[in-house]
Protein backbone atom coordinates (compact mmCIF):
# COMPACT_ATOMS: atom_id res chain seq x y z
CA UNK A 1 0.00 0.00 0.00
CA UNK A 2 0.99 3.25 -0.87
CA UNK A 3 0.27 5.94 1.86
CA UNK A 4 -1.22 10.02 1.65
CA UNK A 5 -2.57 12.47 3.30
CA UNK A 6 -3.97 15.73 3.88
CA UNK A 7 -1.07 17.37 5.56
CA UNK A 8 -2.39 20.40 6.02
CA UNK A 9 -4.19 18.18 9.63
CA UNK A 10 -0.44 19.10 10.85
CA UNK A 11 0.79 21.87 9.50
CA UNK A 12 -0.99 25.46 7.95
CA UNK A 13 2.07 26.13 6.01
CA UNK A 14 3.76 23.89 3.69
CA UNK A 15 7.04 23.48 4.96
CA UNK A 16 5.20 22.03 7.95
CA UNK A 17 3.54 19.92 6.26
CA UNK A 18 6.16 18.43 4.28
CA UNK A 19 8.44 17.78 7.17
CA UNK A 20 5.16 16.07 8.58
CA UNK A 21 4.74 13.89 6.15
CA UNK A 22 8.67 13.14 5.80
CA UNK A 23 8.86 12.13 9.16
CA UNK A 24 5.91 9.73 8.71
CA UNK A 25 7.53 8.25 5.37
CA UNK A 26 4.88 9.41 3.36
CA UNK A 27 5.53 10.61 -0.15
CA UNK A 28 1.78 10.94 -1.41
CA UNK A 29 0.06 14.51 -0.56
CA UNK A 30 -3.47 14.82 -1.09
CA UNK A 31 -3.67 19.08 -1.37
CA UNK A 32 -6.06 21.05 0.43
CA UNK A 33 -4.59 23.67 2.01
CA UNK A 34 -1.76 25.74 2.17
CA UNK A 35 -0.51 29.12 4.23
CA UNK A 36 -4.18 29.66 5.07
CA UNK A 37 -5.81 29.29 1.63
CA UNK A 38 -7.91 26.92 0.34
CA UNK A 39 -6.68 24.84 -2.89
CA UNK A 40 -9.30 27.14 -5.06
CA UNK A 41 -7.50 30.13 -3.69
CA UNK A 42 -4.54 29.94 -4.20
CA UNK A 43 -2.52 31.42 -7.52
CA UNK A 44 -1.22 29.94 -10.37
CA UNK A 45 2.13 30.57 -9.97
CA UNK A 46 2.28 29.52 -6.38
CA UNK A 47 0.96 26.63 -7.69
CA UNK A 48 3.96 26.17 -9.81
CA UNK A 49 6.16 27.00 -6.88
CA UNK A 50 4.50 24.45 -4.51
CA UNK A 51 4.93 21.89 -7.51
CA UNK A 52 8.96 22.62 -7.41
CA UNK A 53 8.76 22.44 -3.59
CA UNK A 54 7.55 19.18 -3.56
CA UNK A 55 9.40 17.72 -6.59
CA UNK A 56 12.36 18.71 -4.23
CA UNK A 57 11.74 16.44 -1.77
CA UNK A 58 10.44 13.93 -3.83
CA UNK A 59 6.66 14.57 -2.84
CA UNK A 60 3.98 13.70 -5.17
CA UNK A 61 0.28 14.97 -5.58
CA UNK A 62 -2.05 12.02 -5.61
CA UNK A 63 -5.48 14.20 -5.29
CA UNK A 64 -6.78 17.38 -5.31
CA UNK A 65 -8.76 17.96 -2.26
CA UNK A 66 -10.87 20.55 -4.10
CA UNK A 67 -14.48 21.83 -2.35
CA UNK A 68 -16.13 21.31 -5.38
CA UNK A 69 -19.84 20.62 -5.29
CA UNK A 70 -19.12 21.02 -1.36
CA UNK A 71 -22.18 24.25 -2.00
CA UNK A 72 -26.00 24.67 -1.58
CA UNK A 73 -28.04 24.96 -4.86
CA UNK A 74 -28.33 28.04 -3.78
CA UNK A 75 -24.80 29.08 -4.54
CA UNK A 76 -23.02 31.01 -7.67
CA UNK A 77 -22.82 27.84 -9.99
CA UNK A 78 -20.69 29.35 -13.02
CA UNK A 79 -18.36 30.17 -10.34
CA UNK A 80 -18.21 26.71 -9.39
CA UNK A 81 -17.27 25.82 -13.07
CA UNK A 82 -14.77 28.74 -13.39
CA UNK A 83 -13.37 26.81 -9.61
CA UNK A 84 -13.64 23.32 -11.64
CA UNK A 85 -11.83 24.12 -15.08
CA UNK A 86 -8.82 26.09 -12.56
CA UNK A 87 -7.98 23.57 -10.78
CA UNK A 88 -8.35 20.73 -13.69
CA UNK A 89 -5.65 22.73 -14.95
CA UNK A 90 -3.78 22.54 -11.43
CA UNK A 91 -3.94 18.92 -11.65
CA UNK A 92 -2.11 19.09 -14.97
CA UNK A 93 0.47 21.72 -13.35
CA UNK A 94 0.85 19.18 -10.06
CA UNK A 95 0.74 15.89 -12.18
CA UNK A 96 -1.86 14.71 -10.73
CA UNK A 97 -4.75 12.61 -12.38
CA UNK A 98 -7.94 12.92 -9.67
CA UNK A 99 -10.29 15.82 -8.22
CA UNK A 100 -11.96 15.09 -5.12
CA UNK A 101 -15.54 16.31 -5.16
CA UNK A 102 -18.81 16.36 -4.02
CA UNK A 103 -22.78 16.67 -4.50
CA UNK A 104 -24.44 19.53 -3.45
CA UNK A 105 -26.13 19.58 -0.60
CA UNK A 106 -29.48 18.95 -1.86
CA UNK A 107 -31.37 15.95 -2.26
CA UNK A 108 -32.85 17.23 -5.77
CA UNK A 109 -31.67 15.00 -8.06
CA UNK A 110 -32.32 16.44 -11.40
CA UNK A 111 -30.77 19.49 -10.44
CA UNK A 112 -28.20 17.73 -8.98
CA UNK A 113 -27.47 15.96 -12.13
CA UNK A 114 -27.73 18.83 -14.40
CA UNK A 115 -24.59 20.44 -11.95
CA UNK A 116 -22.70 16.95 -12.10
CA UNK A 117 -22.94 16.39 -16.06
CA UNK A 118 -21.56 20.16 -16.97
CA UNK A 119 -18.51 19.42 -14.31
CA UNK A 120 -17.96 16.25 -16.82
CA UNK A 121 -18.68 18.42 -19.57
CA UNK A 122 -15.78 20.94 -18.88
CA UNK A 123 -12.73 18.64 -17.02
CA UNK A 124 -10.60 16.81 -19.54
CA UNK A 125 -11.29 13.39 -19.47
CA UNK A 126 -7.69 12.86 -18.28
CA UNK A 127 -8.75 13.55 -14.65
CA UNK A 128 -10.54 11.30 -12.85
CA UNK A 129 -13.19 13.19 -10.86
CA UNK A 130 -13.80 11.43 -7.53
CA UNK A 131 -17.01 11.67 -5.44
CA UNK A 132 -16.54 11.96 -1.74
CA UNK A 133 -19.79 10.43 0.32
CA UNK A 134 -19.53 13.63 2.50
CA UNK A 135 -22.25 14.05 5.33
CA UNK A 136 -26.23 16.00 4.03
CA UNK A 137 -24.94 16.10 0.41
CA UNK A 138 -27.17 13.90 -2.54
CA UNK A 139 -24.45 11.41 -2.27
CA UNK A 140 -24.39 10.60 1.13
CA UNK A 141 -25.74 6.94 1.39
CA UNK A 142 -25.32 3.54 -0.12
CA UNK A 143 -28.30 4.79 -2.75
CA UNK A 144 -27.65 8.07 -3.27
CA UNK A 145 -23.89 7.24 -4.16
CA UNK A 146 -25.48 4.11 -6.53
CA UNK A 147 -27.14 6.86 -8.60
CA UNK A 148 -24.07 8.87 -9.26
CA UNK A 149 -22.16 6.52 -10.48
CA UNK A 150 -24.43 3.98 -12.75
CA UNK A 151 -25.32 7.68 -14.06
CA UNK A 152 -21.68 8.97 -14.59
CA UNK A 153 -18.87 6.37 -15.88
CA UNK A 154 -16.42 9.25 -15.24
CA UNK A 155 -16.99 9.78 -11.55
CA UNK A 156 -15.17 7.78 -9.15
CA UNK A 157 -16.14 7.17 -5.39
CA UNK A 158 -13.45 8.78 -2.47
CA UNK A 159 -14.71 5.97 -0.06
CA UNK A 160 -14.85 7.27 3.52
CA UNK A 161 -15.55 5.12 6.21
CA UNK A 162 -16.44 8.00 8.85
CA UNK A 163 -18.64 9.84 6.95
CA UNK A 164 -20.79 6.67 6.08
CA UNK A 165 -20.38 5.91 10.42
CA UNK A 166 -22.26 9.83 11.00
CA UNK A 167 -24.76 9.10 7.83
CA UNK A 168 -25.60 5.89 9.97
CA UNK A 169 -24.77 3.58 6.89
CA UNK A 170 -22.99 0.19 7.87
CA UNK A 171 -19.73 0.71 6.13
CA UNK A 172 -19.72 -3.27 4.94
CA UNK A 173 -22.58 -2.78 3.31
CA UNK A 174 -21.56 0.43 1.60
CA UNK A 175 -18.31 -1.51 0.63
CA UNK A 176 -20.45 -4.34 -1.00
CA UNK A 177 -22.37 -2.76 -3.33
CA UNK A 178 -19.74 0.41 -4.06
CA UNK A 179 -17.04 -1.33 -3.88
CA UNK A 180 -16.52 -1.94 -8.23
CA UNK A 181 -16.44 2.68 -8.02
CA UNK A 182 -14.13 2.89 -5.63
CA UNK A 183 -11.21 4.65 -7.13
CA UNK A 184 -9.32 5.30 -3.47
CA UNK A 185 -10.25 5.76 -0.02
CA UNK A 186 -9.79 8.16 2.78
CA UNK A 187 -8.84 6.90 6.31
CA UNK A 188 -11.07 8.13 8.73
CA UNK A 189 -13.49 6.51 11.01
CA UNK A 190 -15.90 7.59 13.83
CA UNK A 191 -17.98 6.08 16.97
CA UNK A 192 -21.30 5.42 17.30
CA UNK A 193 -21.62 8.75 18.66
CA UNK A 194 -20.41 10.03 15.30
CA UNK A 195 -17.13 11.37 17.03
CA UNK A 196 -13.75 10.81 15.02
CA UNK A 197 -11.06 8.87 16.42
CA UNK A 198 -8.45 7.01 15.21
CA UNK A 199 -8.32 4.50 12.36
CA UNK A 200 -9.63 1.14 13.62
CA UNK A 201 -11.04 3.02 17.36
CA UNK A 202 -14.45 3.38 15.92
CA UNK A 203 -17.42 1.29 14.03
CA UNK A 204 -15.91 2.02 10.73
CA UNK A 205 -14.67 -1.41 10.10
CA UNK A 206 -11.31 0.11 9.01
CA UNK A 207 -9.29 -3.10 9.21
CA UNK A 208 -11.87 -4.87 6.96
CA UNK A 209 -12.03 -2.46 4.70
CA UNK A 210 -8.46 -2.23 4.20
CA UNK A 211 -8.26 -5.70 3.60
CA UNK A 212 -11.07 -5.78 0.97
CA UNK A 213 -9.22 -2.47 -0.44
CA UNK A 214 -6.26 -4.37 -1.08
CA UNK A 215 -7.69 -7.76 -2.42
CA UNK A 216 -10.08 -5.41 -4.74
CA UNK A 217 -6.41 -3.98 -6.69
CA UNK A 218 -6.54 -0.97 -4.39
CA UNK A 219 -3.22 0.70 -3.80
CA UNK A 220 -3.51 4.49 -2.14
CA UNK A 221 -5.42 5.35 1.21
CA UNK A 222 -4.81 8.76 1.92
CA UNK A 223 -5.11 9.79 6.10
CA UNK A 224 -7.69 12.00 7.06
CA UNK A 225 -7.82 12.28 10.66
CA UNK A 226 -9.78 14.81 11.27
CA UNK A 227 -8.72 14.39 14.85
CA UNK A 228 -8.00 18.02 15.93
CA UNK A 229 -9.37 20.93 14.86
CA UNK A 230 -6.85 22.37 12.19
CA UNK A 231 -6.74 25.80 9.94
CA UNK A 232 -9.76 26.14 7.95
CA UNK A 233 -11.65 23.12 8.74
CA UNK A 234 -15.06 24.69 10.10
CA UNK A 235 -15.31 26.02 6.33
CA UNK A 236 -14.68 21.85 5.53
CA UNK A 237 -17.22 20.65 7.93
CA UNK A 238 -20.13 22.77 6.90
CA UNK A 239 -19.68 25.17 9.97
CA UNK A 240 -19.28 22.04 12.19
CA UNK A 241 -16.43 21.22 14.69
CA UNK A 242 -14.88 18.24 15.23
CA UNK A 243 -15.54 16.32 18.45
CA UNK A 244 -12.28 14.35 19.31
CA UNK A 245 -12.22 11.58 21.86
CA UNK A 246 -8.78 12.09 22.28
CA UNK A 247 -6.68 15.18 23.70
CA UNK A 248 -3.71 15.89 21.91
CA UNK A 249 -0.55 18.65 22.19
CA UNK A 250 -1.13 20.27 19.00
CA UNK A 251 -1.78 19.47 15.19
CA UNK A 252 1.59 17.67 14.60
CA UNK A 253 1.01 15.04 17.46
CA UNK A 254 -2.25 14.82 16.27
CA UNK A 255 -1.51 13.80 12.73
CA UNK A 256 1.23 11.50 13.72
CA UNK A 257 -1.28 9.19 15.68
CA UNK A 258 -3.49 8.83 12.83
CA UNK A 259 -0.45 7.93 11.16
CA UNK A 260 0.42 5.29 13.46
CA UNK A 261 -2.96 3.79 14.21
CA UNK A 262 -3.05 3.55 10.28
CA UNK A 263 -0.12 1.63 10.18
CA UNK A 264 -0.80 -0.38 12.97
CA UNK A 265 -3.77 -1.66 11.05
CA UNK A 266 -1.54 -2.33 7.75
CA UNK A 267 0.92 -3.97 10.18
CA UNK A 268 -2.21 -6.53 11.47
CA UNK A 269 -2.81 -6.90 8.08
CA UNK A 270 0.37 -7.74 6.65
CA UNK A 271 0.47 -5.00 4.23
CA UNK A 272 3.97 -3.48 3.06
CA UNK A 273 3.84 0.36 2.95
Amino acid sequence: MRLCAFADEASNDLEGQIQALKRNGIDLLEIRGVDGQNIKEISYDKIKEIKKRLDSENISVWSIGSPVGKYKLSDNFDKQLDEIKRLSEYAQILDCERIRMFSFFSKDKNEVFSRLEKFCEVVPKSIIMCHENEKEIFGDDIDGCLQIHKQFDRIKMVFDPANFVQCDVDTKEAWEKLNQYVSYMHIKDAQEDKRVVRAGYGIGNIEYLVSEYNKNGGEVLTLEPHLMEFCGLKDLENGQSVRGVATYKDTNEAFDAGVMALKAILDKLNLRY
